[in-house]
């Protein structure tokens, strides 16, 4: 049985994404590029998953992960994203942390980390 989070559909977060980081003067446009650069989808088929009401089982289950996503450490709610166990928990505190690193100002170049050549 997996976390409620799982069944949850994406579209009913993503708002609250949106929130937290026009709050600190971030962009949707800047949420939808963090977002398409984890997921490997672009901006039409974000729009139709958060249309379709895709949950975050299905939405990562379809995600064609970046692999600069590995690079992608540190807390969230307390939790090291790189020590969570389950692959679909992982994705999501991935998503998550680049939210978080967003409303915090980082520089968008930074948050899109791409793996050492």
């Amino acid at each position: 049985m997996g976390h409620r989070i799982f069944t949850t559909a994406v579209a009913d977060v993503y708002p609250h994404y949106v929130t937290k980081v026009e709050r600190k003067g971030r962009t949707r446009d800047e949420l939808d590029a963090v977002t398409c650069w984890l997921t490997g989808f672009d901006r039409d088929e974000l729009e139709q998953h958060l249309a379709s009401g895709t949950t975050f089982e299905d939405f990562f289950a379809e995600a064609r992960l970046n692999p600069g996503a590995e690079l992608i450490t540190g807390s969230v709610c307390g939790v090291k994203v790189q020590e969570v166990e389950d692959p679909l928990m992982r994705r999501i505190r991935y998503l998550d942390k680049l939210v978080d690193e967003l409303a915090k100002g980082k520089a968008l170049e930074k948050v899109l980390r791409t793996p050492a050549a």
